[in-house]
């Protein structure tokens, strides 16, 4: 060791031994070690981690004396302690001349970082707060990836550590918060043993899947997180939608039947059913489930629209056939006629959605004769075509 370094690293004992300067110290041995002849001095790693044991103790004093201390420092250096001691472990296990491992130093660093564990796991609970969600992660996977560290022989951290599950969690949803798929799955499995969680673990691995744009992946997951809990707010739609954009109208009502055994009550999946049944052409039966809806809920707008629009498609569908038109014509003007007020109550609740009721309502009114009505609405649509 050359006197320069030798001067360096007595500045920093001196430095560990007042207390001062801790951070220069820090700075000092940090870049002997990036020197590849100091690499694996033993001398130099220790004195790093006496400098950072030393300002833990002055933060954790602070912290106790609820003195003003940057909280985000202190978990800064309970991390750096876990990264330094277990690098260290690395050199110290490396065996002798004779083959064998006998690491000098495992025992008390382990006993040490066990100590502070719960700081790294609350490192991460105090960046989530702050809304810093790739900081937050680090700490989680710093502190499930330490279970598996050499230096923890013995601790069976896997089994005997109530947070991990917890820690794995909170993992996916940073990575969840981040939109990054790979973060989101990395503990996943360790994540599904918090079973408190286990509706939101199911929901970020689905969210993982459609970020990796895996539609087999991501509607299996829907399927499974639904069969195990079909009340949770994410799933249901979500297959719903994808059931709907593709065209399996079947599989939607199928969906809807488990989702009401689970609740009869919700009226969102009476609604999902009787859309379904809507889409499939059973129109009385799609009217039946929404004057049910309507009786528990008047104000449940979409029930008053799928009323109305099963009316309407009777009505188009039966107009298709001119051959009979003269013969139906009586019946196709009253289906019109009953679809009337329901658009009329869907427009009245839904005045925006246009989209919705503007070209039902023209071709109502125009079969009806109404004409007052019918022209108020034709300028309607005619202000709408212009703004498009």
């Amino acid at each position: 060791m050359c006197y320069a370094q030798k001067k360096q690293l007595q500045t920093v004992r001196d430095q560990i031994k007042s207390g001062k300067e801790l951070s220069k110290a820090e700075g000092t041995l940090r870049g002997l070690l990036v020197d590849s002849t100091s690499r694996n001095n033993h001398k130099i790693w220790l004195l790093l981690c006496d400098v950072l044991t030393k300002q833990y103790e002055q933060g954790n004093e602070k912290l106790y004396l609820k003195q003003k201390y940057d909280t985000a420092a202190f978990f800064s250096i309970t991390k750096r302690l876990y990264e330094t001691m277990s690098s260290f472990d690395s050199i110290d296990a490396q065996a002798d001349k004779r083959g064998l491992v006998h690491p000098k130093y495992r025992e008390k660093h382990a006993s040490f970082l066990n100590s502070i564990r719960p700081n790294l796991f609350n490192g991460g609970s105090y960046f989530i707060h702050k809304n810093d969600y790739k900081t937050a992660f680090e700490y989680y996977r710093d502190y499930l990836l330490s279970a598996e560290y050499p230096l923890f022989t013995g601790y069976n951290y896997l089994q005997s550590d109530a947070l991990i599950p917890h820690a794995a969690y909170w993992s996916m949803f940073c990575g969840y918060k981040l939109g990054d798929a790979d973060k989101i799955m990395r503990f996943k499995d360790l994540a599904e043993r918090d079973t408190s969680m286990l509706n939101f673990v199911k929901q970020y691995e689905a969210e993982a899947y459609w970020i990796q744009k895996d539609t087999t992946m991501y509607v299996k997951s829907l399927q499974e997180g639904f069969k195990q809990y079909p009340n949770f707010a994410f799933f249901f739609p979500r297959l719903v939608e994808y059931y709907t954009k593709k065209g399996e109208h079947d599989s939607t009502l199928v969906i809807s039947e488990r989702a009401l055994k689970a609740d009869s009550t919700s009226l969102l999946f009476m609604f999902a059913k009787s859309t379904a049944l809507l889409n499939l052409g059973r129109y009385n039966d799609c009217i039946k489930i929404c004057n049910d809806i309507i009786k528990r809920n008047d104000a449940y707008v979409d029930a008053y629209y799928n009323i109305g629009l099963a009316y309407f498609n009777q009505a188009i569908e039966m107009n298709k056939d001119r051959q009979q038109y003269r013969s139906k014509r009586a019946k196709i003007i009253e289906l019109y006629g009953l679809s009337r007020p329901y658009m009329e109550k869907f427009r009245q609740l839904a005045p925006d959605d246009k989209g919705k009721w503007l070209a039902p309502l023209y071709t109502i009114y125009l079969n009806l004769n109404m004409g007052k009505e019918f022209d108020e609405i034709d300028k309607i649509r005619k202000e709408v075509k212009y703004e498009q």
